[in-house]
């Protein structure tokens, strides 16, 4: 864990010179990014600043409710628009990523801007891209962190309904409610916090996660009955689904969210995977529990990265090649479950 206050000065200072900031989430967006995003969206505009936002492409169906959503400019929608934004930022801050790769068809456009860049993130290992680069994995989300770094330098806990509920979607969705991820104490209290300003949780749940289509709750059956494979000699299960199956079940962006965690609850089951057949790759999930390193697994394999327990990647290659080299190297891996009960 960092210590936040050795970067209070310099922010402080950013944040409070910045006469145009633009803060912008990453590619195919998820709740900790957009979470992240409209909760300093609304910490700055509670303090009069100007301030945009931008996604590299579209939102979740499932994020869309949230206080602030209806302003985030999506590049690939309006390039014109979006590049103005970027050339007239003062201030940029990068949010939850840690690769300028990560800012899809936009990066050319933001690393070559001279305004002042920020990244606030909790990934392992991040690219120096930007001007001040504060990074803990230690946090279980980018929202946690930014909730912090916002109470170091307002000298005070800062709390608003808009706020509190981005706050919480970062945190319940980048730890499936609290299945996973690095979450602490600290978090809890964080959580307490955000509760206690009159959020109401049972109505974000159920914005998040009981609010999805029929069609979608029928691939989830798909998947488990027909698009399973459990390995229990590896400790591993997979699921895999191709373009054809999605189109069956009239997939829409968003849908197979959660689907790699749903094999961990097999019993003996400690590393699982998802396989997404895209037009020329196929998209790459990991989950894990105990000690099995799921990050280096996507790092070393599949070009990917993460956190121990939660992470992806990508190979290019058929869906069936990509199994058959994940099987080939799950094998080679297989002592790393050895010790795991």
């Amino acid at each position: 864990m960092i210590d936040l206050s050795k970067y209070t000065k310099e922010l402080s200072k950013l944040f409070s010179s910045a006469e145009n900031i633009l803060i912008i989430s990453h590619i195919n967006p998820d709740g900790d990014s957009v979470g992240a995003q409209l909760a300093l969206y609304h910490y700055f505009k509670a303090n009069g600043k100007n301030v945009s936002l931008m996604a590299p492409n579209n939102l979740q169906e499932f994020l869309k409710w949230m206080d602030g959503a209806e302003q985030i400019n999506i590049f690939i929608k309006d390039r014109k628009k979006n590049k103005l934004l970027i050339e007239r930022a003062d201030l940029i801050v990068m949010l939850d990523f840690n690769q300028s790769g990560r800012l899809g068809e936009a990066e050319d456009s933001v690393t070559a801007s001279n305004a002042k860049k920020v990244v606030i993130d909790h990934h392992l290992d991040p690219e120096n891209f930007a001007d001040l680069i504060i990074s803990d994995p230690a946090k279980c989300s980018t929202s946690e962190l930014v909730h912090e770094l916002i109470c170091e330098i307002n000298g005070a806990k800062f709390m608003n309904r808009s706020y509190a509920e981005a706050l919480y979607v970062g945190i319940i969705t980048d730890t499936g409610n609290f299945e996973h991820g690095s979450y602490s104490s600290r978090t809890f209290r964080i959580v307490a916090d955000l509760l206690d300003s009159g959020i109401i949780k049972e109505k974000i749940i159920n914005l998040i996660y009981n609010n999805f289509s029929s069609d979608r709750i029928r691939l989830q059956g798909f998947a488990l009955n027909q698009r399973m494979v459990v390995i229990p000699e590896f400790r591993t299960a997979y699921i895999y689904l191709s373009k054809n199956d999605l189109k069956e079940y009239n997939h829409v962006k968003g849908d197979t969210e959660g689907f790699v965690n749903m094999p961990l609850s097999i019993k003996g089951i400690n590393f699982s995977a998802l396989f997404i057949e895209k037009d020329n790759f196929i998209k790459l999930s990991f989950r894990s529990k105990g000690q099995f390193p799921s990050n280096e697994f996507a790092s070393l394999y599949f070009s990917g990265g993460g956190h121990m327990n939660a992470s992806g990647g990508e190979f290019n290659d058929t869906l069936d090649n990509t199994i058959a080299y994940f099987l080939k190297v799950l094998k080679e891996n297989v002592w790393r479950f050895e010790n795991q009960s």
